[in-house]
């Protein structure tokens, strides 16, 4: 055993390795992606990485590994487990022979997600143990013990880390080469009474799952990491002492530190939210009053607290979000489960002023809004739609991606979100209401290829009237620039070939294609303005490779004498390198890429290329 720094992915990924996994797939998405790129970084020669094309693609193939008896980990953020629940809710039934880990990041907040979905509801819902670590240490341990409990039980499992788990670093201790597993699976048996879903087969196995969370419960009841922690009984915990807390994954931790504060209780710590580990939480139940649940991001654990109180009839009273003694959605902190379990301490008539004075002492910090980089072609892209379609009824219809941040003012180039795909089908909607709209649909060629081939094929089939704008940087930007089926490179280094996205819309049925350089302002005005007059479904592919992968060799100078301070480039572009300085227009060369957007729109042409050193600032 040895002690590495890590950060709480990185650690995840380690435990997997240590504990002999085989294929490893998934689809990235913050705050998980580390994970699966540190196994491929990390790897054992026997290991199998892949970035699958989506998450039902990436469960797909993981449970076609656990099949074999190979052990399999699947990697998604809490949104991606709603694309791989068709798979999922039929695997449930199934079941598997090698180990097979769920890996769900949950981000509460949200930090980077459209909401602030608890997996923990996704394990009660399909019927599936769940793991909840609360530091990176203990997820390196869990996810080592949830393949031994899928083995156990032969069902995939549920390991659900949230944000600050994921993306904490701590000093983790972890096992050497030689103390890794080496799991070999003995290969797939043919057998059609156990691996096709009829329906006599998922009811006789629904019975066994049924029954068979029932052991799991009893043996989470004694799992080491489903913990009572007794408060020492000194005197200046005596008034307090029937009170306790329930909590579990990283608001654990922040209990732990706010208990220095507040003073000791008694704590029932969940590490397994699913099946509910009965026994354990009766034992906690029968020594205390009142119980203060903290838990990120739903009441999973004060709902079973609760049931477990009415199913025994014991007199205790259980707060928490229900009743909204807590915080019913975001993240929790330490300073955040400081107040409420003073408030919980406290008597009521003291609780408002000593929720003034911890709001006192708490420290704003300043708003700083996501932006497109400076240079980014998404800019041009849009400003080129925005250009062409000025005074015309138009919809401009986001996906999930970098250009989301298009939504920002001075662009305003996105009308509607909704998840990984959908802004093709809202399009189509939109249109098929309104004839009379001029309806684009934006896509990023990661998100392309993972979810809205399927809407182009709908939107031809059934015969739409919109514009689909594909936004080609050659990346998956948003999460960290991973290869996609565009990129011709696989996550285990093979190159392949290219899937062209012009040659696949010309196989799905489109004929109006058209591939223009966004960062040629004239020309993608005249497009943008061709294509959309045009009949039916129609694409324009925006190329330029992203600005963070390829780096500039120059950037863009304001000429003082010719600037009239009309302000234009600010006002309409919003890049961050355009700036004030004295009332005067100036470019900061630490943020410039010389994309020279800029330059096409200054009237008087005050704005140059310049080399580098020669920047305004």
């Amino acid at each position: 055993m040895h002690k590495e720094f890590l950060m709480g992915n990185e650690a995840i990924a380690l435990g997997a390795i240590a504990a002999g996994v085989n294929l490893v797939s998934g689809y990235p998405g913050t705050p998980s992606t580390e994970v699966l790129e540190t196994v491929a970084k990390r790897r054992p020669e026997h290991t199998y990485v892949e970035w699958s094309v989506n998450e039902k693609a990436a469960m797909e193939v993981a449970a076609g590994a656990s099949y074999t008896g190979a052990r399999s980990m699947v990697t998604m953020k809490q949104v991606g487990l709603n694309v791989a629940s068709d798979p999922l809710m039929s695997l449930e039934y199934i079941g598997v022979k090698g180990g097979m880990v769920i890996l769900v990041a949950d981000d509460p907040g949200p930090v980077s997600s459209q909401t602030e979905q608890d997996t923990r509801h996704f394990a009660y819902f399909s019927k599936l143990p769940c793991f909840d670590p609360s530091s990176a240490q203990e997820a390196y341990e869990m996810v080592q013990e949830a393949f031994a409990y899928s083995e156990k039980y032969e069902t995939p499992v549920f390991l659900r880390p949230t944000t600050r788990v994921c993306h904490g670093y701590a000093s983790v201790t972890v096992k050497d080469i030689d103390e890794y597993t080496t799991h070999k699976a003995d290969g797939f048996v043919k057998d059609s009474g156990r691996w096709v879903i009829f329906p006599r087969l998922s009811y006789q196995n629904h019975i066994k799952i049924e029954d068979r969370n029932v052991k799991i419960a009893e043996d989470f009841s004694s799992y080491k990491k489903n913990k009572i922690f007794h408060s020492s009984q000194t005197k200046a915990n005596a008034k307090t002492s029937r009170k306790g807390i329930a909590t579990g994954g990283i608001s654990f931790t922040y209990v732990l530190e706010a208990l220095k504060t507040t003073g000791e209780l008694p704590v029932l710590k969940i590490s397994t939210p699913h099946p509910f580990p009965e026994k354990l939480a009766l034992e906690f139940l029968n020594g205390v009053d009142e119980v203060l649940c903290l838990e990120e991001l739903d009441p999973v654990i004060e709902r079973e607290l609760i049931f477990l109180c009415g199913k025994y009839h014991l007199s205790v009273n259980i707060y928490g979000k229900l009743s909204r003694h807590v915080k019913t959605a975001g993240e929790n902190s330490r300073d955040s489960i400081i107040q409420d379990i003073q408030s919980f301490l406290v008597p009521a008539a003291d609780s408002a002023a000593l929720q003034e004075s911890v709001q006192e002492t708490t420290v704003k910090l300043p708003v700083r809004p996501p932006v497109l980089c400076a240079g980014c072609p998404h800019r041009a892209s849009f400003y080129a739609v925005k250009t062409a379609m000025k005074g015309k009824k138009t919809v401009f219809c986001g996906d999930i991606g970098c250009y989301t941040l298009g939504n920002a003012m001075p662009l305003d180039m996105v009308d509607t979100c909704l998840c990984m795909g959908a802004g093709l089908g809202i399009a189509q909607g939109i249109g098929h209401i309104e004839p009379d709209t001029h309806c684009f649909a934006f896509v990023g060629d990661s998100t392309f290829f993972a979810s809205a081939i399927t809407g182009v094929i709908n939107a031809v089939y059934n015969q739409a009237n919109m514009t689909l704008v594909i936004l080609d940087n050659s990346t998956t930007a948003m999460t960290g620039h991973q290869p996609h089926p565009g990129t011709g490179q696989t996550m285990m280094g093979d190159i392949v070939t290219k899937i062209n996205i012009e040659a696949l819309l010309k196989g799905i049925g489109l004929e109006a294609i058209e591939t223009v350089d966004p960062l040629n302002y004239e020309a993608s005005v005249d497009c943008v303005k061709r294509m959309s007059q045009k009949p039916g479904v129609k694409a324009i592919i925006f190329k330029s490779p992203c600005i963070a992968v390829t780096k500039p060799s120059k950037y863009m100078n304001v000429l003082s004498e010719k600037c009239i301070s009309c302000k234009k480039c600010i006002r309409e572009l919003g890049c961050p390198a355009l700036t004030l300085k004295d009332g005067n227009v100036c470019i900061d060369s630490s943020l410039c890429t010389g994309c020279s957007l800029c330059n096409k729109l200054c009237p008087t042409g005050a704005i140059i290329s310049g080399k580098e050193g020669d920047g305004n600032e």
